[in-house]
This record gives C-alpha cells, structure tokens and sequence, in this order.
C-alpha cells in the first residue's frame, strides 16, 4: 500500500523527470528508483514507468516534425523495426522475471548513467563528423540491425535510449545532427509506444500511479519547455548523472 507522502514523492519525481527529459534526458533515473522505494516489484516499477512516461516522447517529436520532411523513405524503414524492437524488449523484459531483471537493475542504471554522461562528447563527435563529411557513410539499410537491437533495449530498460539512437545513426547515416535527432526522437516514441501498448495487458501497470506520473511528467515537460532557456542542460545532466551513478552503487550494495 502506497502512503500519502508516497504519493508525493512519485507525483515530484515524474513531475522532475518530465523536465529533465525535456531539457537533457535521463528522467527513467529519478523515476524508476522512487517507484521501487515506494514498494513496486522492480519489473512492475520498470513496466509502470514506461506506460506513465510515454507521452512525453510525443511531444519531443512533434516538436520536430519539421525536421522529418524528405525522411520518409527512411522512416518506413526505421520505424517498423523500431516498434517491433519495442515489443520483443517488453516481452523479454516480461519473460525474465522479477529474480534477473533486479540482478541486472544496478547495471542498467550505471550504463544508463554513463551514456548519459558521454552524450555531450558524443554530439560533439557527430557534429565534427558531419563537418567533414565522412567518405564513408553507409545507407539506411546499414542503420537496421543496430536500430533494432537499440529498439530491444529500449522495450526492456530504456534509460539512455536516446543517447544510444542518435550515435546509431550518427555512425550509419550521413545527414545533419538536426535531421537525424528528429529521427531519434520519432523511433523513441514508436519504441515507447510500442512497448507501453504490450505492457497494457501484462497486468504489471499500476494503473493509479502511472495516472499521477503520466499527468506530473506532462506539467514537467511544459514547464521545462518554458525554462529551456535559463537552465544550461549540461549541469542538469550533470545532477542526473551523479544520481544515476549513486543509485546504481546503492542497488549494487543491496
């Protein structure tokens, strides 16, 4: 049973991830830890949290919409396989049980933690390969067996996805960072999405809470949306990453 003060911690950490993701990324890290502290099965938690969250890819998407025009050839491709990756994720994560998901908690969020640290020396990598135009940049077909095996991480865990996307792509497509972060962020939504409809008949939705943190993380991200410009995303990731890594130690402890 869920206490009051509970409650207001799950509505204050969806509410700060909905921020977070609008402005640096890594809002499963403060979500996630704060669903299993307040008593949620770590599979029940993860489930929860996607289901809850995954309005706000929408959002990130719609945002750049412009920024698909001329991909749609490359979107046919992508997206299919982005939402079956989704769903064979979701199923694994499913299939595996509470016993392994828990022992492979700890690393997830400290690889999650450290994707998220390298996301800015990682952009700075693509924007000077794009500068350069590579010699050898590869076709969208190329793209396809890594976007997958991303996609299942993404169903299962998640967290990072969005750094792990965009170097995918980065690697395999030649275009602008602009063009190629609107990719991302349409194949994370089509991943979320179709992990969180699979999720919907597991019976692992705590449906009440995913309500509270679905409407918090939507007020989240328009308020960060609204701050955007006042608050360098770099420290905030910073403040995540710390968190991410100190969580991970505190699950490894256990």
């Amino acid at each position: 049973m869920i206490t009051g003060i509970e409650w207001i911690f799950i509505a204050v950490a969806a509410f700060l991830a909905g921020g977070v993701n609008a402005l640096a990324g890594g809002g499963t890290l403060l979500t996630f830890p704060v669903l299993t502290a307040a008593g949620l099965p770590a599979v029940m938690a993860n489930v929860t949290n996607s289901v809850a969250l995954c309005p706000g890819y929408f959002g990130g998407t719609l945002a750049q919409r412009k920024d698909l025009a001329g991909q749609g050839a490359r979107l046919k491709l992508l997206l299919p396989i982005g939402a079956l990756g989704g769903v064979i994720g979701g199923w694994l994560l499913l299939e595996s049980g509470e016993k392994l998901f828990r022992a492979l908690v700890p690393w997830l969020i400290i690889g999650a933690a450290t994707l998220l640290a390298l996301q800015d020396p990682l952009r700075r990598w693509l924007l000077k390969r794009a500068a350069e135009r590579d010699r050898h940049a590869f076709s969208t077909q190329a793209a396809a067996l890594p976007i997958a095996l991303a996609a299942i991480y993404g169903g299962y865990f998640g967290a990072g996805l969005g750094v792990i996307m965009l170097a995918t792509l980065g690697v395999t497509l030649d275009d602008t960072l602009t063009r190629l972060n609107a990719v991302k962020q349409a194949l994370s939504f089509v991943i979320n999405v179709a992990a969180a409809v699979y999720f919907l008949f597991s019976g692992q939705v705590a449906w009440a809470v995913a309500g509270v943190m679905a409407v918090a993380a939507l007020a989240g991200g328009a308020a960060g949306g609204r701050i955007a410009g006042r608050i360098e995303p770099a420290l905030l990731r910073k403040i995540v990453v710390a968190i991410g890594f100190a969580v991970g130690g505190f699950y490894l402890s256990r």
